[in-house]
């Protein structure tokens, strides 16, 4: 059935022009015709923030507080060490304690994913092997953006093979381009799709909606006789590109509106449109508050209203003002959440 004309403005122009449609019986999502998927990703993951100390070291038994109130969220699984939970400023040691915390605390049921993208292919590999001893059941890995310059879609490739090769667990890949400056070209994801220890992409488009879920289809549509699934970085654009195939979502707004989000994966799934779309618009300001609009304070910051421990950034990231405060508070209000 044909999406509502009352879609939100942003995402209209594409959606609209998806038509989508499914069949009679069953009127949810459809699965893109390929191999059965050797890990399924399909659900959502909150990319954790990592607590810390007023002295700002890990806060592991906040950790472990914040893991035991998201155990009654439906999670497909977690995410560690992404950009939300401040992974370039945690140290080595810091990181693996950090995944062996969490798969200590985690469900068995549940998938752990944890970043280990370095600059260097043979820091990144040693990386992803150490994160596989800690725990972890597949290693998201970020595009190398340092010498941004040189990153062709031949080096990426190189790149990302060799991690493939060496690593003991699948990889996923990690295209952030708002923090990178850097996306990972179409042609490199196609080509290391059929990689068959990378099983998939976290895609995170920025602020190009449009654009973003017209290339998350093209993915999704390019890869899919490959063991190749496609999450949504972000809530602002999850129902959008479930229309277009992706699997499920890494979305930072997780950490503070896990059960919604879960809901409306739940919704996309069924095929209940219209009741997807009215809560996908209630998620889209607040997602945009705490990702591009504050960011990490910001997200850090919500939680609290919500019964999480989110406490301090690491130096240089800084606290948000009052006013911000006020900015943030008001935009989950608004919106029905507080």
């Amino acid at each position: 059935m044909a999406f509502s004309t009352r879609l939100a403005s942003s995402l209209w122009p594409t959606l609209a022009a998806l038509h989508w449609t499914a069949p009679r019986q069953c009127r949810g999502l459809s699965t893109p015709q390929g191999p059965e998927p050797s890990l399924d990703l399909r659900g959502i993951f909150p990319p954790l923030a990592t607590p810390f100390s007023p002295k700002q070291e890990v806060d592991y038994a906040q950790l472990e507080g914040n893991l035991s109130r998201y155990a009654s969220i439906p999670f497909r699984g977690l995410v560690v060490l992404g950009s939300n939970g401040e992974y370039p400023y945690l140290a080595p040691r810091e990181r693996l304690e950090v995944v062996s915390s969490v798969h200590r605390a985690l469900p068995r049921d549940r998938l752990l994913l944890a970043g280990s993208g370095c600059e260097s292919t043979q820091a990144t590999i040693e990386m992803t092997v150490s994160m596989a001893e800690a725990g972890a059941d597949v290693a998201l890995v970020v595009t190398p953006c340092y010498y941004r310059g040189a990153m062709t879609s031949a080096a990426l490739v190189h790149h990302y093979t060799e991690v493939g090769d060496a690593s003991p667990i699948p990889v996923v890949l990690y295209s952030v381009p708002a923090n990178t400056g850097l996306d990972l070209p179409m042609e490199a994801v196609i080509t290391l799709a059929q990689h068959p220890n990378i099983i998939g992409i976290k895609d995170s488009g920025g602020d190009r909606v449009s654009p973003q879920i017209t290339r998350m289809g093209l993915m999704v549509h390019k890869t899919r006789q490959d063991d190749f699934q496609v999450l949504a970085g972000s809530a602002g654009f999850l129902l959008a590109s479930y229309a277009v195939g992706a699997s499920g979502g890494v979305c930072a707004l997780a950490n503070i509106l896990g059960a919604p989000l879960c809901q409306l994966d739940r919704l996309c799934r069924k095929g209940q449109w219209e009741e997807a779309r009215d809560l996908q618009h209630r998620l889209i300001e607040p997602n945009t508050a705490v990702t591009r609009r504050f960011g990490v304070p910001g997200l850090k910051k919500a939680m609290e209203w919500f019964g999480y421990y989110g406490g301090p950034c690491r130096a240089p990231l800084a606290p948000l003002s009052p006013a911000q405060v006020e900015e943030l508070r008001n935009t989950f209000s608004t919106n029905g959440w507080l």
